[in-house]
């Protein structure tokens, strides 16, 4: 039996190397990409998986030394898809990159708190996470852009809020590498990236592989019920 016809539902052999491979050709190639970043990075941990997709999302196997994984977030990013747990963007750019091999939904913090944004003058992804509040609750957040949301993801952590996983990977030269900073004391599983480098596709190729990884070993394909 191929690879592609023992993989859950939902998951290719295209997929696993790359999502967005399609055809013969592009497989071709994110193939022999892989086998690079295998050879460039080691491949001898789950860890190992998400370092290589995300210099290959970048371009540089810089990026594998600038990860950071704290208290488990590989397992607890598993945990939480195989609970249905929301995701939650801070921008729809990385809402939109991540692929649907799941149960879970995926929302946008911008659509969220547009009144708080105008009423207190912060930036209307830190108001769409503030005003999300406990809903932030088991759920796996994801920011690739913006610092202020994640100071405040990190404010709401310190004050009580637990999400499955956090993976803050601002990019930029203002308090993105403070936020991460920040991120990796708080008590609660993360992925991030040592000072200002980052962004959208080092957060979305990060959760893409542990959703990868997620349907690689998941039995059950029924519907989610707790959305």
């Amino acid at each position: 039996m191929g690879r592609e016809s023992s993989l859950p539902e939902g998951i290719t052999e295209s997929m696993s190397i790359e999502p967005g491979a399609r055809t013969r050709e592009s497989l071709e190639i994110a193939r022999k990409s892989r086998a690079i970043a295998r050879k460039a990075i080691g491949d001898s941990c789950v860890e190992d998986r998400i370092r290589q997709r995300c210099s290959i999302a970048v371009g540089d196997f810089a990026m594998a030394g600038l990860l950071r994984f704290v208290n488990g977030p590989v397992e607890a990013g598993l945990e939480a898809l195989k609970a249905c747990a929301p995701i939650y963007t801070d921008i729809r750019m990385v809402q939109a990159g991540i692929i649907s091999a799941h149960h879970s939904k995926v929302y946008c913090a911008l659509d969220f708190g547009l009144d708080m944004a105008v009423g207190k003058g912060i930036t209307r992804t830190s108001a769409g996470f503030l005003s999300l509040g406990k809903r932030l609750e088991g759920s796996i957040v994801v920011i690739g852009n913006a610092p202020s949301a994640l100071l405040s993801v990190c404010d709401m952590v310190r004050h009580g809020i637990r999400p499955g996983l956090v993976i803050g990977v601002p990019v930029g030269f203002v308090n993105a590498a403070d936020s991460k900073a920040l991120l990796r004391t708080l008590d609660v599983p993360s992925i991030s990236t040592e000072g200002t480098r980052g962004g959208t596709p080092v957060a979305v190729a990060a959760l893409n592989e542990i959703i990868i990884m997620y349907g690689e070993a998941c039995h059950d394909k029924g519907p989610c019920d707790r959305l």
